[in-house]
This record gives structure tokens, sequence and C-alpha cells, in this order.
């Protein structure tokens, strides 16, 4: 699975070393942080373009993120793409939670759904939720899960 920092550049590294080298890195220099994992999709065609970001926040300092791309022409409906995505988001989440445990950093896992009725994504909430919690995670839904909404939103627009 290829990793990318937002700069482009290649992690060439494990992203769960990169992850730890980041966390011990910026806790040495006094800052505390919190993980927040997220996938947004988006169809161009017969594609679907994926990305999860991994987004750490640095209290009061900013973030900075890794992202990983990948396609696929597999036809879903909404709901599937939607739970495709908090799939993907749980896979990243489990791989570096005991890091994170570790090093007792906070993670939140969010998924870009709408909490509205009116939105066509909603109709996957209540699975989503479901799914990322009966995992142990902390989940958050629009309009409070800017890693999904936002973060990964701007890598596949």
């Amino acid at each position: 699975m290829t990793w990318k920092k937002f700069s482009g550049d290649v992690v060439h590294s494990p992203i769960v070393q990169e992850i730890e080298n980041a966390i011990v890195r910026e806790t040495g220099k006094g800052h505390r942080l919190k993980v927040c994992i997220g996938t947004d999709s988006q169809v161009k065609g017969p594609t679907t373009d994926f990305a999860t970001v991994i987004v750490l926040l640095r209290e009061h300092h900013g973030g900075f993120m890794y992202i990983h791309q990948e396609k696929t022409s597999t036809k879903m409906t909404i709901k599937e793409r939607m739970l495709v995505e908090v799939q993907k988001s749980i896979e990243t989440a489990y791989s570096i939670c005991d890091l994170l445990d570790l090093y007792d950093v906070h993670l939140e896992v969010h998924a870009d759904i709408n909490t509205n009725p009116m939105f066509k994504s909603n109709k996957a909430l209540n699975e989503a939720m479901g799914y990322i919690l009966s995992m142990g995670f902390i989940f958050k839904a629009k309009p409070e899960a800017f890693a999904s909404s936002t973060c990964a939103d701007k890598m596949v627009h």
C-alpha cells in the first residue's frame, strides 16, 4: 500500500514506522497529538477514486497528513460506496491503533456521511456508525468529520 505526504512525496517506510517517527518527533517538540482517519471517494465515469487520509493534529499548532489513493471499476450503490469508505478507514485505523495506544495518542475515525436525512449518504449512517463503534473506535460524521469531508475530499476532486 503506497502512502504519500501532502507534498506528493512517497513514504518509503511502512506507514506504521512513519507514524511512529512523526509521533516521536512531534511529542519531542512538546506537541499533544490527535489522529483522525477518513476516506472519501468520487465517481468519475466508470471509475471510483478512493482517498484515505491519516491526519495528525498538533494541538493549537495545525497538522499534517498522509494519503493513500486507489481506484476501482467496481459498480456500487451510494450506500455500498459509503461503507467501502468506512471499511478503508477502519482497516487503516486498525493497522496503527496499537501504536497510538502505546504513545497514548487519541484516535477518531471520520465518515463522509451526512447526519441530515435529506442527503443520500445518510442511508449508510447507522451501519457506518455501528461498524466503527463496534471496532472500538470513536466515530465522527459530517459536519465534524473533517478528515474525510475536507482532507480526503481534496484528494479525489
